[in-house]
């Protein structure tokens, strides 16, 4: 039988961990966002300055602009090709070689346009100004929100949360193992086995993405436990044949949601009820839906969303706008609609 390993982490570390700071994913749409709207915004900004009256200003923003907007994609296409060697340099250097590359880059724009089109750009230094200060400004940008929604912090709360599972469902759970000791000694074994499974997982370092096929597999070990003390009422559907399993999400993104369907779905009702999980991918996205019924009367008080608003904030964190998850109640059924882009280690 599986048991459980404690990690010997002294008790500062543990209630104090430290922000980690990452570059941001230069190939992420919504990082591509952000940064398109400051440069655009500072361009607009430095035009203003310049110019004496508003016509001036305008012109020297188109000007200006034919200048930074192919800078900005070719800094964008060569950062996102390059964020894999980013990501392995520490920050420090990774801002230094970040700057090198907007260096570079500006220098040879400036030289080419130059020589093959003519262009007055100014001189080079008035462009290497602007460009370390806009660089300067959307690395502090995202340095600060990357501490902001940094994984220690978001851990912090996750394992807040997940220290507060459910009281009734371990007491109930244990209960239902020591139903079967007598009369299923191997069932009663094998339910252990997941208990022990299943709380390793919540107590482990949860800030790294992990296969979705780990997660299914602990949801199952979830699903099975909760069955046992709720018999036929409860009732599960799989839809996991397009699953790919190879797919990486933030770890302990489905058993939440299962652990609400449970609580405010299937238990206030005396009839079974059906929990259906559907897991696809469609192009290069990958699917999470879960339906479990809305009971309209109950003893059961309405979920304060805490559950759903950590999931939300570690989707955020991990794929930024690419993510998205939607809720919706119609039928007297409950729907939770996760869309997360397709990511492997085989493509990362």
């Amino acid at each position: 039988m599986a048991s459980i390993k404690q990690n010997s982490v002294t008790p500062t570390a543990a209630a104090t961990p430290q922000p980690v700071v990452t570059l941001p994913d230069f190939c992420n749409l919504g990082i591509m966002l952000r940064i398109l709207l400051i440069v655009d915004g500072m361009s607009a900004v430095a035009a203003m300055l310049k110019a004496p009256t508003l016509a001036a200003a305008w012109q020297e923003l188109i000007e200006l602009s034919a200048l930074v907007q192919p800078l900005l994609l070719l800094s964008l296409l060569i950062l996102c090709l390059g964020r894999k060697t980013l990501a392995r340099l520490p920050y420090r250097s990774g801002v230094i070689a970040v700057l090198a590359v907007e260096l570079l880059l500006v220098t040879l724009t400036h030289a080419f346009s130059q020589r093959f089109f003519y262009a007055d750009l100014g001189g080079l230094p008035r462009l290497w100004l602007f460009m370390l200060l806009t660089s300067g400004v959307l690395l502090g940008y995202f340095h600060l929100r990357s501490r902001a929604f940094s994984p220690a912090i978001s851990e912090a709360r996750l394992q807040a949360l997940q220290a507060r599972i459910r009281p009734h469902f371990l007491f109930n759970s244990i209960n239902a193992v020591l139903s079967l000791i007598r009369s299923d000694p191997k069932g009663a074994e094998r339910a252990l086995e997941d208990m022990a499974d299943l709380f390793r997982v919540l107590m482990a370092d949860n800030r790294q993405l992990a296969p979705l096929e780990r997660e299914v597999a602990l949801c199952r070990q979830y699903l099975d436990l909760e069955h046992l003390r709720l018999g036929e009422r409860l009732q599960v559907v799989w839809h996991v044949d397009n699953m790919p399993g190879d797919a990486l999400i933030p770890p302990l993104v489905l058993q939440p949601l299962l652990e609400n369907a449970v609580y405010h779905g299937i238990e206030p009702a005396t009839e079974p009820g059906e929990i259906v999980i559907n897991i696809y991918r469609a192009r290069n996205q990958v699917h999470l839906v879960l339906t479990n019924p809305y009971p309209t009367q109950g003893s059961h008080h309405a979920g304060n969303k805490m559950a759903l608003a950590n999931i939300k904030e570690r989707l955020e964190l991990h794929f930024d706008a690419e993510a998205s998850l939607i809720t919706q109640i119609g039928d007297n059924r409950y729907q939770v609609h996760i869309v997360v882009p397709y990511m492997s280690e085989k493509n990362d």
